[in-house]
């Protein structure tokens, strides 16, 4: 009874308490799945432009771009901007191209500034991309062209120019980065933004197969996707996905058109987690830099949605690698507020993040051998608690389960364990009481044993809907 009753008062003062709070991994809202982000800061808010993923779906992307965007001094604010192109008629826009198929979704966009105009770089799968301008970083776009070119078909996909990245050098001229499988840059017309200049179109800026020069000795370091230029200093950095595709790597130059030099990777999803490809950039918003990258969910490569890290430029360029956290812009979660389960930066033994609804996500397929993960979190300084309480909200699967609770990685301490029922559920315990930054870990183990035992394995035993600490 008394068990009961200390957990119900600490249910109540925690509800409430949810991830509109903050912007943890991934940091726009959970029901949003914007892959590809492109980060751009525009005057006083920084913006995203990637492409449009649907929850549950078995295909990349949509016929539509949306844009976000959040003020630079509350990076847990962010506001979205809605439908900024289209390639197919929707219920409020007509399609913003008449040269649209069957089968023309909008894939990874650019947007760059130039002359106080807002440029925008479409991708359209089975067609030729083409530019929009806006007269605010927010949009909507509107046509200009489809790109003008004289370069080859075989070089630029028939007019795809597949993932554009577009850099606005100092001196006002204007460059294109794009490819699939191999690389190409060429320069642009800034008087009108969609013309390819004659003759400066370059091949094989970043190789796509191994060559001694530049360091692109091995398979993970050469070309695969996702062009992403940017001028930091006097360096000029190509953030872009290798054929290692979970990871986005970087080479740099001292001039917009290489030759290019490989540095390191920077981020990589698939890394105790369930993978796939990586598209993303990096910004500097208030002098801190960051990589915007996305992760898969739904047991697909598909459902995509965007995440954030922070990362550090040293004073020789480099940028070391960054895990993947559930930390968003935040320097720390909270523990005694109501932790979602979908913000996992760990999912390891066949476990994964699933949508039933605009207002449910779960980890699901949750198997004995799971390893669920949470990057980081402040307990504080409370040195006269012995122990604190811990609760679940789970849904049952029929099965029975143990949840294990360690900190710092998932052969870390335990400081306690959930008995894990057939019936869905608010599961509580008591745990040992920890002070300081820590990393929360789930480990899943059952008590089947024996032939019979072999009937569970790869069993869904529960699923995960969020977590609280208590005290």
């Amino acid at each position: 009874m008394l068990l009961t009753t200390f957990f119900t008062n600490r249910m109540s003062a925690a509800a409430g308490k949810r991830k509109a709070d903050i912007m943890a991994n991934p940091y726009l809202p959970n029901w949003e799945y914007i892959p590809d982000g492109e980060p751009r800061v525009f005057g006083d808010r920084v913006y995203v432009y990637g492409s449009h993923d649907q929850a549950g779906s078995q295909d990349f992307c949509d016929y539509v771009l949306k844009c976000w965007s959040a003020p630079l001094d509350n990076l847990n604010h962010w506001t979205c901007h809605g439908d900024i192109f289209h390639t197919k008629a929707d219920r409020d826009h007509a399609s913003d191209i008449d040269w649209n198929a069957e089968n023309t979704r909008l894939y990874a966009p650019d947007v760059v500034e130039k002359d106080g105009k807002y440029y925008l770089y479409a991708y359209i799968v089975n067609a030729k991309g083409c530019v929009a301008v806006s007269d605010r970083p927010e949009g909507p776009f509107k046509l200009i062209a489809p790109y003008k070119y004289t370069i080859s078909d075989e070089i630029c996909c028939n007019g795809w120019f597949i993932d554009p990245g577009v850099l606005v050098d100092d001196d006002g001229r204007v460059y294109i980065y794009c490819g699939f499988e191999r690389s190409f840059l060429a320069e642009i017309n800034g008087d009108n933004m969609y013309e390819v200049l004659d003759n400066t179109c370059i091949e094989h800026f970043i190789p796509c197969k191994p060559i001694a020069d530049g360091g692109f000795d091995e398979n993970d370091k050469l070309f695969f996707e996702a062009c992403s230029p940017r001028k930091i200093g006097d360096t000029y950095y190509m953030i872009y996905s290798p054929k290692r595709g979970s990871r986005l790597a970087y080479a740099t130059s001292k001039s917009p058109t290489g030759p290019f030099t490989y540095r390191g990777y920077i981020v990589d999803n698939g890394v105790d987690y369930p993978g796939g490809n990586n598209h993303g950039s990096v910004a500097c918003i208030n002098g801190q830099w960051y990589i915007f990258y996305h992760r898969m969910t739904n047991g697909t490569i598909a459902s995509r949605r965007g995440c954030v890290e922070k990362i550090t430029i040293l004073p020789d360029g480099t940028i070391p690698p960054v895990e993947m956290t559930s930390l968003g812009f935040e320097d720390s979660l909270n523990p005694y507020e109501v932790t979602p389960a979908d913000i996992a930066c760990v999912l390891k033994g066949g476990a994964f993040v699933t949508e039933k609804n605009v207002f449910d996500r779960v980890v699901t397929n949750i198997q004995d051998g799971s390893v669920i993960g949470y990057k980081y979190y402040d307990f504080g300084d409370d040195f006269g608690s012995k122990t604190m309480g811990f609760s679940a909200k789970i849904l049952g699967m029929g099965c029975d389960a143990v949840m294990h609770i360690l900190i710092d990685g998932e052969d870390g301490e335990e400081i306690g364990c959930c008995r894990i029922g057939h019936d869905s559920s608010a599961i509580h315990t008591i745990v040992k009481s920890v002070t300081g930054r820590h990393a929360v870990f789930f480990k899943i183990t059952t008590e089947y044993v024996g032939w019979m035992g072999e009937m569970f394995r790869g069993r869904n035993l529960f699923e995960l809907c969020s977590f609280v600490f208590l005290k």
